[in-house]
């Protein structure tokens, strides 16, 4: 865990101003309102590395993944670049990445604009973090607590309760929950129906949600579970001989998605000057599949690091074969999208959803 060194309050103010007076912002706030900085909770769409600290199978901080980051460095992201946080901080200006909260080298600044404890293969079931050993939500939630700790030494209360109020925090996970825990691994398959098991991980959810909420969080954006049978690694195990959508897996994440959404609005009803956003991700990303040319694209079915249609595996390894362009495909590997696909992605979020946080 990475420890600090009390600052005095006006020099952290002096680098406040800084941070932001640099910043160039894509996005236009309204007046007179600030978005300090970008908080992250979740899975492997956008852990920046924080596998890397954990002792778990789950991890990607080797060659190729990074092989489009800047200086080609396996940073422990799930994919070839920057994975979402990161963009929508450059978007907001931010700053150009979002850290993981676990990196030994997090300096004070990086705290005040903003962290990240998503965990490659958590979820909202508590059960497959505790098999691959990661960080389940409830372990994330424990670390934003030690988080706010120590954000009070570097600014004080009242400075770190402006900041939480007025952050954007993001909330992905659930593709791991239905295309692991439920279909693949069978861990809950046996135990539950589909139905019953999209109404634990919203029991899960939501409980999630109050709970950062309590912790000061206000603006929330909550992402979908995405069509996740039309990845490429569930088209091959469930897709049939002509890899084609698990229409099952699809479902299942929209019946959840449903319920999702519900369970938001009726948290915004009751909690006083919630923004509980959700974020459609499955439509966007769908439409980015089946209509791949349309956005530029050309690959949409088979990763580009990895063996191609018949791959199986989610992760690649150090041996995979690569493609020479991964802007030309939709996935990485056979789960996670490019950065290309991200960068289509998420100025759609940022300007269907992002006026509703105000």
């Amino acid at each position: 865990m990475p420890s600090f060194s009390s600052c005095s309050v006006l020099f952290t103010l002096i680098i406040f101003s800084v941070l932001f007076c640099n910043s160039k912002a894509s996005i236009q706030l309204p007046p007179n309102e600030t978005i300090p900085a970008v908080i992250a909770f979740g899975d492997s769409i956008v852990d920046p590395g924080n596998n890397n600290y954990l002792t778990t199978v789950v991890k990607c901080n080797f060659p190729p993944y990074g092989q489009d980051f800047k200086g080609k460095v396996p940073t422990g992201r799930f994919g070839n670049g920057k994975v979402p946080s990161d963009l929508i901080a450059e978007e907001l200006g931010i700053k150009e990445l979002v850290p993981a909260y676990l990196d030994p080298h997090l300096q004070p600044q990086d705290l005040i604009t903003g962290v990240c404890f998503a965990s490659g293969g958590s979820g909202y079931d508590p059960l497959i973090p505790k098999l691959v050993s990661v960080l389940s939500m409830s372990d994330q939630l424990e670390m934003f607590k030690e988080y706010k700790e120590k954000l009070k030494g570097i600014v004080g209360e009242e400075r770190t309760n402006f900041i939480l109020s007025k952050s954007l925090f993001l909330v992905v996970a659930g593709s791991d929950d239905i295309a692991n825990t439920y279909f693949v691994s069978h861990a809950r398959e046996l135990e539950y129906d589909v139905p019953s098991y999209t109404d634990l991980m919203l029991d899960k959810a939501t409980t999630f949600f109050k709970e950062i909420y309590e912790q000061g969080a206000r603006r929330i954006g909550v992402l979908s579970a995405p069509p996740i049978g039309c990845v490429p690694s569930q088209r091959t195990l469930a897709g049939g001989i002509l890899r084609q959508c698990s229409e099952k897996y699809n479902q299942a994440a929209k019946l959840f998605n449903m319920k999702l959404s519900a369970s938001l609005d009726s948290l915004n009803r009751n909690l006083p000057n919630s923004k509980m956003i959700y974020l459609d991700v499955y439509s966007p990303l769908l439409d980015l599949i089946e209509n791949p040319k349309k956005y530029g694209f050309e690959f949409a079915n088979e990763g580009c690091c990895g063996t191609g249609k018949i791959e199986v595996a989610i992760l690649c390894n150090p041996a995979s074969p690569t493609c020479t362009d991964a802007s030309k495909y939709i996935f990485w590997d056979s789960y996670h999208p490019t950065e290309a696909a991200y960068r289509t992605l998420v100025p759609i979020f940022l300007q269907k959803y992002f006026s509703r946080f105000f």
